[in-house]
Formats: structure tokens, sequence, C-alpha cells
């Protein structure tokens, strides 16, 4: 079966590493699966680009000039919206004509117009996988506090839309351009996590959709769980390590605040908090008195893989997050998960089995559960076998393979 995958990139971002991943597993079950991203940074030959850059370039830059006069020439939150009006002609492309199925991910940024994810969808089976919340609203990737989208007349007054939202501004314009495109195909949605399935559940434009949980894969068996490296630069010896990993340490979504005032309560000598990942704001650490070390971002994958295997805990303080991979990458190398029970985290973790889920936002219950954690892990060899049944390769494309001969 020929499967074609798109997705905005094929190595920049979350939704592009597991979209590749997932390429690969349909490939290694026996089926010809292939990528199209506008961005293609990676030599993998299975991974083709849509479009010279340039070409790409003009409905990104035509997206962002309507959201642009929309909003009364606000750059404020420019790039938190996105309406899908312009993009690229996939629909005729070789990959997509030749498919029997196609599986859209990220396709926002000018990467595919609704109009035209309407005309692929009138030619064949399309799986949208979900890794945000996107679908369900009309412009914003994660509404946060607004619960405009769940109204029954949908989305409008778009807090993004700085001093133009109104009843009938671009946010409610959008959200009509996507019920009437998911009203006039058949389409099956993924979230990735049973937190974006219950999102849906409250969202008009989802109401009557085709909904099915699936987790992103995961190369679980990439990670051990006993250290194998001598010492690694920057990381103390002789100590319990906590750590906390993210492309944005200090991005709001993360909560790093949170995880400062949990690991401030701490009253420990054994133990040392180590983040990996950009720092934008570089005082974003100096509240914290817990001893800690922060090794920026880490482009080996090796080396990660070795930091996970000499750690103890792993932790998460995200506000929200869809399927937070850190939680599945530490837990596959033994560490026990500590997050706030704030979105995905309940797919990964079974609260005290498989780690510990806090009330958001106490991080006083979070730092009696990074102690417990640390006085009592649990076991490497139960924490990986879990993980490894939801999350693998294997299991993943399966799902995804039963879901296709479902629709075809």
């Amino acid at each position: 079966m020929k499967i074609c995958i798109i997705n905005h990139s094929d190595t920049l971002g979350g939704a592009s590493v597991v979209s590749r991943r997932l390429m690969h597993a349909l490939r290694d079950a026996g089926h010809d699966a292939r990528m199209l991203v506008t961005h293609k940074a990676s030599d993998d030959e299975f991974v083709e680009q849509a479009a010279s850059r340039l070409r790409s370039r003009v409905p990104f830059l035509a997206e962002h000039m309507r959201i642009f006069a929309s909003n009364g020439f606000s750059r404020a939150d420019l790039f938190k919206a996105s309406i899908a009006t312009d993009g690229l002609s996939l629909s005729r492309h070789r990959l997509v004509r030749q498919a029997d199925a196609v599986i859209l991910n990220w396709v926002n940024q000018g990467m595919l117009s609704l109009d035209e994810i309407g005309r692929i969808a009138s030619a064949k089976p399309v799986i949208w996988t979900m890794h945000d919340m996107w679908n369900m609203t009309a412009l914003c990737h994660h509404a946060g506090e607004c619960a405009r989208y769940t109204e029954p007349g949908g989305c409008h007054d778009c807090p993004l839309l700085h001093g133009r939202a109104s009843a009938h501004d671009l946010s409610h314009k959008t959200f009509l351009r996507k019920a009437r495109l998911y009203a006039g195909t058949r389409m099956t949605f993924v979230p990735v996590s049973t937190w974006l399935a219950a999102k849906c559940a409250t969202a008009p434009l989802m109401r009557r959709a085709a909904v099915e949980v699936i987790p992103n894969a995961f190369p679980v068996g990439d990670f051990y769980t006993e250290p194998r490296m001598s010492a690694l630069p920057g990381v103390p010896e002789g100590k319990k390590l906590i750590l906390m990993g993210a492309a944005r340490l200090d991005d709001p979504v993360k909560g790093l605040h949170y995880a400062v005032e949990a690991l401030n309560g701490l009253r420990r000598d054994d133990a040392v908090a180590v983040f990996f990942g950009a720092l934008r704001d570089a005082s974003a650490l100096d509240r914290l008195r817990f001893p800690h070390v922060h090794l920026g971002m880490i482009a080996e994958v090796a080396t990660l893989r070795e930091l996970y295997a000499r750690a103890t805990v792993v932790m998460s303080t995200s506000l929200y997050e869809t399927l937070p991979g850190t939680l599945i990458e530490g837990q596959a190398a033994g560490c026990t998960p500590v997050a706030f029970d704030s979105g995905g985290q309940r797919d990964i973790i079974d609260d005290g089995t498989t780690g510990y889920l806090v009330k958001p936002y106490y991080t006083a219950a979070f730092s009696a559960a990074l102690d417990k954690a640390l006085d009592s892990p649990f076991g490497p060899s139960v924490l990986r076998a879990a993980v490894e049944e939801r999350f693998s390769a294997e299991a993943v494309a399966g799902r995804y393979l039963d879901l296709i001969a479902a629709m075809r």
C-alpha cells in the first residue's frame, strides 16, 4: 500500500520528528510510505520536498499578510494564528495522486489551504493527525484559558486579533470555513492523546467528526536503562539526577517557574537538577536555589540517551501538553516521571504505578512527588514495558494501518 504523509518539515519541531518516525514504522511494516514536506533538512531518501523554498514562501507570506491586516497590523501574536487560506497545490503532486491513503500532520504556515485539503479528501482516504488544538479552534494552536471555541456559534472576538476582534472577525470566518470543510468531506481525525480527544468532544467543529486516539510513535528500543559511558561533560557524578528538557525551557507553556518553585521546596543534598534545551531569558534559573546545571541544546542523540540512562527522575511542569515526549523517553530509559496532570501526561503515567501525577499547579505537592520518586523510583523494567506497549513504532503503525483499512 502507498501512503503519503504530509507535514511542514521532516526535522523541525515535535510533529516533524514523530511524523518521520511513523513513516519509517509503516515502511518497516511492509508499506511504501513516503513523506512530503516544505522544509526538508534531512538526507532521508523517503522524504521529498513539495516545492522550492521560494515557491513555498509565497503562500506563507500571503496568509500572514491576511492575518496582519485583520489584527490591526499588530505583530503581537502574528505567528500564533493560522488560517489556511493559502497553500501549495499538493492534490496534484505525484506522491499524493499515487497514494492509497494520505496522512496529514502539521500542515500550517502556508503549506495547505482548507480548500486543497478538501480536494485531497474528495479523492482518497485522509487521516488528519492532531498534534495541537488547531483543528477544533479557528486560529490558535492552543486555546489556553479561552473557551470561545466551545460555544455553539464557534470562535469570535478572538484574543489574537488585537484591536480587530468582533462577532464576525477573522476567527469566526475561519471557523465557518472549517465547518464547511468538515461537513463536506470524509476524514478521520487522530488526536495523539485522550486529553486532546476530550477537548474535541467540547468543540462544535468536531462533534460530528470521526475521532480516534492514536499516540505518537517513539523509538523505545533506542533507549537503555544502564549508563554506557564513563562520564558526561557537565553532568555531576555521584548524584541522583532530576531531568527537565524542552526545545525552549522558558517557553511560557513549559511552566519553568513552577519547576523552580518545586525544586526549591526540596531539602536534600543527594540530588541535582539537570536542564537541557534553549533558554531565551538567561536569568530564568536565577531564582533556583536547588543545585542545578543547564546543558543547553543537546545535538547528539547518543548524549541525550546517556543522560536519560543516568537520571532517576524526569519531570514536566507544563501548563498543558498534548503528549510530552521527554516523559516517554525518560520512562523508556527507566526514569520515574513526575508531572502535572494537565494534558496528555495521563496517557503516559499511571499515577502510583509508573510515575506520579500532581494536581495543577501545586508546587508543594510536586516537591513531595519528587522526593518520593528519588527515594523509591519505580523499576526500570516496569517503566520501559509500559511505554513499549503503548508507544513503540510497531504498535502505533499497526493502529494506523487498521484505521486505513477501515476507511477504504
